[in-house]
This record gives C-alpha cells, structure tokens and sequence, in this order.
C-alpha cells in the first residue's frame, strides 16, 4: 500500500511539473510574456467574475469523485450490457488499428499524449481565456467541461461495456502501460474498465479544439497546436486499445452538443463581439 502510495505520488508529482512547463512555454508563444505577467495582477478578480462557473464544475467533479464506485455498482445491476451490441457493430477495427499502426515509437507517443498531453490540454485553455479582456470565453469553457463531465458520468451509470483490450485480450494489447507501468497507479484511482461509453478523453479534447477554432483569430497559435493535440488524444484512445471506434463518435458528438449548449446558456458580456457565438449556436 505504501509503495502503491509513492508510486501515485511519483506520477501526479511529474504530471504537475509537465503541465507547468509546458503551459508556460506555450503561454509565452502563444500568448506573449507580458500578457501572462498581467495575470498575476488580474487571477482574483476574474476568479471572482468565474466564481458560478466554478462552482458548478467542482461540483459536478466532487459528485463524480464521491459517487463513482456507487453508481459503478447500479450501471452493474440495472444498466444496459452494450459491449456485444458494440462489438458486433463495429468488429475488430481497434484490433486492425494496433496491428496495422502499431510501433514503438507511435506507442511512446500516444502514451504520453493519453496522460500528460491529454492533462496540458484540459489545463492552458484556463490559462489563455483567463488573460483575456472578457470573463465569457472562461465561462463558457468551464460550462462545457462541467456538462461534458456530468453527461458523461450518466452515460456511464446507464451503459456497461468494457472497452476493447477487455474483450480481446487476445488481439488487442493495453499498450498504454509498455513504457511506463507506473501510470497504472493513475488511471485506476480515476477510471473503471466499464466508463468507456462515451469518450471522456474524446469529448473533452475535442471540446478544447473546438473552443480553440473558435478563438483562433485571438489565438491562432493555440487553434494550431490545440487541433493536432486533440486529434492525437482522440486517435490514442483507440490505438492504445481503452475506447471502441463508437466511444469516439459519441463522445465527438458530446463535446459538440455541450459547446453549443455553453454558447446558449452564458450569454455574451457587454460589449463583447457575437460574431463567433452566432456561428455556434445557429
């Protein structure tokens, strides 16, 4: 238990030092040095304009966190066994997918964007929205992250499936544990084998690609490296043998539906242009 607990510690100690670095790295190249100086200055005051928005996503996380293993157990008992529907619809394409692509170099690659570009990801748009001008872009984010979350945790109350590397062992290799067995210790104290219906992975990093297209005149070197970045995790999920080809459409059709929603539901500030917002929600 003790060494589980260091080997935990190990992980969440590295990922946090990753995200730093490169959320200060791409904040200076993306964002400009001075801007991120200024944010020292203004983090309170918007954290005071953000503070529903907040609220609302510790909520919904806490809930997840607290409720998890207890909703597991009602999607066990009362929820609907898809993984054969699933299987039998979309076959053996994860399966093709790592025997076709497989390498160790593409491993080692969406290794570490499954983790800790994943995490980098979900993270600098906090940074980026929180420096600009209006509060309404970081409302909207958070609104998106928080119905992305809650959605999903119903998804998985509802559906019970187990994801591909369950079913075909045989075929299909957890290849996300090859170069760095340690991260195990992570994905099991925040996931289950069965929440695989929609995507979370998916969802939200389309989510951050799609807020990033919408900001790009703003921010067109974040939109360059968000949409790439979003496509590896979404392609990783699949490839590393967690998600079927259907957890990945329905959680692309998740993120989409929860921007449009966050559109509608935080209404543009005083001032602020409505360009892109009409766009989204027509």
């Amino acid at each position: 238990m003790i060494e589980r607990s260091a080997v935990l510690l190990s992980v969440v100690a590295y990922l946090a030092i990753s995200t730093v670095s490169l959320c200060l790295i791409v904040g200076v190249a993306t964002i400009g040095p001075g801007r991120l100086y200024r944010l020292r200055h203004d983090a309170l005051p918007r954290i005071r304009e953000v503070r529903p928005q907040i609220l609302l996503l510790v909520a919904v996380l806490l809930v997840s966190a607290v409720a998890r293993e207890r909703l597991q157990v009602v999607s066990q008992l009362y929820g609907l066994y898809l993984t054969g529907a699933i299987f039998a619809f979309e076959g053996e394409f994860v399966a093709w997918l790592q025997a076709t692509f497989a390498t160790p170099l593409r491993t080692l690659y969406f290794s570490w964007v499954y983790v800790y570009g994943y995490v980098f990801l979900l993270v600098f748009p906090f940074v980026a929205y929180g420096v600009l001008d209006e509060s309404t872009t970081l409302k909207r984010l958070m609104t998106a992250y928080a119905l992305n979350y809650a959605i999903g945790l119903v998804c998985y109350t509802v559906v019970y499936a187990h994801g591909p590397r369950n079913i075909m062992p045989d075929m299909v290799q957890p290849l996300l544990f090859t170069f760095n067995p340690d991260v195990l210790a992570l994905t099991s104290e925040i996931n289950e084998n069965t929440n695989v219906f929609p995507s979370l992975h998916t969802s939200l990093a389309v989510t951050v690609a799609l807020f990033a297209l919408l900001t790009r005149r703003e921010y067109p070197g974040w939109a360059a490296i968000a949409t790439p970045l979003a496509l590896s995790v979404v392609i990783a999920t699949m490839y590393l043998g967690i998600h079927w080809l259907v957890d990945v459409i329905a959680g692309t059709a998740l993120a989409v539906g929860c921007v449009v929603a966050s559109y509608r539901f935080v209404a543009p500030a005083a001032g602020e242009t409505t360009e892109d917002t009409a766009s989204v929600v027509e």
